[in-house]
């Protein structure tokens, strides 16, 4: 009986009721003969409100779900176990009144350092925390990768009994288990007859292991794929690209699909020995190249004057956002995509720092110094950013290739950790932290030494100077998940209340007191955890 046929004969036995039987008999289906009609009212009455009541008539049982699949990673030792359930529980507790952090640390922030950590040590999630850690994933999506990780298949296979984790089973395998890539007949069965999200994990998996036979997989099906699910698993050519990869990537330049062709475009891009590349190069060139004409070397630029066939279909979009010129948008999308080897013989066989040294002439500057710094990024190249991102204690507006933090960030990324650090430690003593938040998102965990100093010292100063300390929150939550647990005992000295400095904010003296407590303790806490993980279990 569905839910619309019961509320019907409820509302029937209603209207009997307030009527009266004598002025309106029940409907002989809800009724059964043989009983005075006031008595049947009422037994009708009762078995429809136990229905109601039960929500769902009893149903058979289904058949049990097949066993969850096997992790053979190792246990977590009880010590850490115990930290699990701790930084789970912290997660859900309800967050304090009024705004202020107090000295304890905070837990939740500590979650994604914990399942980093246990993931490196090769760790498997309890199968008790399951249910919790994807719930803490479902609420926060900066922690779906590293939850999913740590639970495993048994994760992937609890989520498919819980709507409100199919986020874990998009862009997975569903939960399935996948052969092992080295499985050919397998691999090639899932291949052609899994679901999307079996195959797109499917062929993640065949690249990590061999990126030729994962090509082979999606050269032998391309054509018969949806053009959404051709540019994922384009996509999925980002790991392991290499020049092998190239025919299959300028076929897929001639692709249906615009967003598929731009794909490749940016794929071959990345290459700088492809065709691609080379056709970008040519056209580059005869745009960008060096003026003597004063007698002091220089860079003049010739924008293209149209945006022919060949560079749209090689990636090139003829049409510039809004407030965007023409010419300069396809200047700056040819040199981007040009390969940076190119111009130490086009201008005069100088290096990366002397190129971007050279004056521009006609307000060109910016354009070409944008469109190096996007090349630069996107073909990791650490002696162009070295170049584009200059003297760390130079003025900002002053720098030979872009002002903006992010850009800078990016570049950044692209040198070796340690060189990265000192980069940052570097402009943090020139320029004080208001403006290194984004840079030093890019510094890798723990920072190092003299990077941790520069942080710490210029919180130091912006407190003996009485700063409001809310303006540094942002980066005290950066040092206390980011800093050398070893740099605690050093800042022990900073936890007390410092005397206030005439001018002053109000009661500035306490909450930098409070932080730096919350700071040490913080550390504390990150030096148990990863011991806790060391643990032999």
């Amino acid at each position: 009986m569905t839910s619309t046929t019961r509320t019907t004969a409820w509302e029937e036995l209603v209207t009997s009721a307030l009527l009266g039987t004598d002025r309106r008999t029940p409907p002989v289906d809800l009724v059964p003969p043989g009983k005075e009609a006031p008595l049947a009212l009422l037994d009708a009455a009762a078995t429809h409100t136990v229905r109601r009541r039960a929500g769902l008539r009893p149903a058979a049982a289904g058949p049990l779900p097949e066993p969850a699949p096997h992790d053979s990673r190792r246990v977590l030792p009880e010590p850490a176990r115990r930290r699990l359930a701790q930084l789970l529980a912290d997660r859900a507790a309800p967050a304090g009144s009024g705004g202020r952090r107090g000295a304890a640390p905070d837990l939740t922030e500590l979650l994604p350092q914990w399942l980093a950590a246990a993931d490196a040590h090769g760790y498997r999630a309890p199968a008790s925390a399951l249910p919790a850690l994807l719930d803490a994933a479902r609420a926060r999506t900066d922690l779906r990768p590293l939850v999913l990780r740590f639970a495993g298949p048994r994760g992937l296979w609890l989520a498919r009994f819980n709507p409100e984790w199919k986020f874990a089973l998009r862009g997975s395998s569903g939960g399935s288990v996948l052969p092992a890539p080295e499985d050919v007949p397998a691999v090639r069965r899932l291949w052609e007859e899994g679901l999307f999200a079996e195959r797109v994990a499917l062929l993640a998996s065949v690249r990590a292991h061999d990126p030729a036979a994962a090509l082979a997989l999606l050269t032998g099906t391309w054509p018969t794929e949806r053009a959404e699910d051709r540019l994922m698993f384009l996509d999925s050519l980002r790991s392991g690209l290499s020049d092998a990869d190239e025919p299959f990537l300028e076929q897929a330049l001639s692709d249906r699909s615009r967003n598929v062709r731009a794909t490749a475009a940016e794929l071959l891009s990345a290459l700088p020995h492809s065709a691609l590349a080379a056709r970008m190069a040519g056209r580059a060139a005869t745009c960008v190249g060096l003026d003597r004409a004063d007698g002091a070397a220089g860079i003049i630029v010739e924008a293209p004057h149209e945006c022919d066939a060949a560079m749209q279909r090689d990636g090139v979009v003829p049409t510039p956002p809004s407030g965007r010129g023409e010419r300069s948008w396809w200047l700056g999308q040819l040199v981007e995509a040009a390969p940076l080897s190119i111009w130490a013989a086009r201008l005069g066989g100088r290096t990366a720092a002397e190129i971007v040294a050279l004056p521009v002439a006609d307000d060109w500057g910016d354009e070409l110094h944008a469109a190096w710094c996007r090349a630069a990024v996107l073909q990791r190249d650490p002696e162009w950013s070295r170049a584009l991102l200059g003297a760390p204690a130079a003025p900002s507006s002053t720098g030979p290739g872009t002002s903006s933090l992010a850009e800078r960030a990016k570049l950044l990324a692209t040198l070796p950790e340690e060189e990265r650090a000192g980069w940052v430690a570097a402009f943090i003593s020139a320029h004080g932290l208001s403006e290194a938040f984004q840079l030093l998102g890019v510094c890798a965990v723990p920072w190092a030494e003299p990077l941790g100093r520069a942080v710490v010292d210029a919180l130091d100063i912006a407190r003996d100077a009485g700063s409001y300390p809310w303006s540094f929150s942002g980066v005290m939550g950066l040092a206390e998940r980011c800093l050398d647990p070893a740099e605690a005992s050093r800042l022990e000295l900073l936890t007390a209340t410092p005397d206030e400095a005439e001018g002053a904010s109000p009661g500035a003296g306490g909450y930098w007191s409070e932080a730096f407590q919350r700071l040490v303790s913080t550390l504390r806490l990150r030096a148990a955890m990863h011991a806790e993980l060391a643990l032999i279990g």
